[in-house]
């Protein structure tokens, strides 16, 4: 099949498209058009594949990469980002939150939610966006209805979770328990009247009138695949509720396979990951994301 060779010679040179950041700015690459992807871990990550899939399906130039980064290095950002072969950025784990620092505007959404995912650079602005909430609620627009007015439990307190807050609360719903492992030390929740911070050891006493349980957490994410959330002694918690976790590699996590085995609904993070895709392609290039093509070819990346 052709796609599936397509997605064989991606894999075949991925060497030359996840480096660190002084690797990246010592290569020619750095000379030429790109988009990146900021963060750490990436090597992970499939950002890469499907960006440079919808760039090739334009016949454009540019390719996208994605850069270790280590927070020591943040300081490089400023000048590099103000290079004429920097086209715009992605960012994941952990800079969603920090990145705004070295930009000169911030989209409305992004500055309420507290965390940039996507920079957009118009002539030499700088402009964060955040298409994490979009992503996210693509595909719960089947449960809205079961979801408004309800109880949600979100294990995480990162960058994700605060763009699953503004995602909730824009469906209507009334109780978002956020579970930390420092839920004491945690202040930046504290303007949502919607939102309590628990800890992982009170998240099961929340869990009965709940509708949905979230993961934004990095457990379950490949290499470490035999973690979870949820313990396994926790899995009836799961029973009856709408399942999501945010990580897409693996497709099926271990706390979407406890959920499953409950008899929860699930839903994987593959789709968010298209949808906010989806959005920051169109930010960037003003053109259509070709999301029927890049849903196949992930989708036979995985079947691989």
């Amino acid at each position: 099949m052709r796609t599936c060779r397509k997605v064989r010679i991606f894999f075949a040179n991925l060497f030359l498209l996840y480096m660190t950041l002084s690797s990246f700015l010592k290569s020619e690459k750095v000379h030429a058009p790109h988009y990146v992807l900021f963060g750490n871990p990436v090597e992970h990550s499939l950002s890469p594949l499907m960006h440079n899939t919808a760039l090739q399906h334009y016949g454009m130039e540019a390719r996208y990469y994605a850069i270790e980064i280590q927070s020591a290095e943040l300081s490089r950002l400023a000048s590099y980002l103000n290079r004429e072969t920097f086209q715009g950025a992605n960012i994941t784990i952990p800079y969603k939150q920090v990145i705004g620092d070295y930009l000169d505007t911030i989209d409305p959404e992004a500055r309420s939610v507290g965390a940039v995912n996507t920079i957009v650079k118009k002539g030499f602005q700088l402009q964060g966006f955040n298409t994490d909430v979009f992503g996210f609620l693509a595909p719960l627009q089947d449960h809205a209805d079961r979801l408004e007015g309800g109880r949600a439990v979100i294990f995480g307190t990162g960058g994700a979770a605060r763009a699953i807050v503004t995602a909730l609360s824009s469906l209507g719903m009334q109780e978002l328990y956020l579970v930390s492992r420092r839920p004491g030390r945690i202040d930046s929740f504290n303007r949502e009247e919607n939102v309590t911070l628990i800890s992982y050891n009170q998240w099961t006493s929340y869990a009965d009138e709940a509708v949905l349980i979230v993961n934004t957490t990095p457990l379950g994410m490949d290499p470490r695949i035999d973690t979870s959330p949820v313990k396994d002694a926790e899995q009836e918690f799961l029973a009856g509720r709408i399942c999501y976790d945010v990580v897409y590699n693996p497709l099926k996590t271990k706390f979407l396979a406890l959920a499953e085995k409950a008899g929860a609904t699930t839903i994987g993070g593959l789709e968010m990951l298209i949808q906010q895709g989806s959005r920051s392609f169109e930010l960037w290039t003003g053109r259509p994301f070709p999301i029927d093509n890049i849903r196949k070819l992930l989708h036979e990346h995985f079947q691989q």
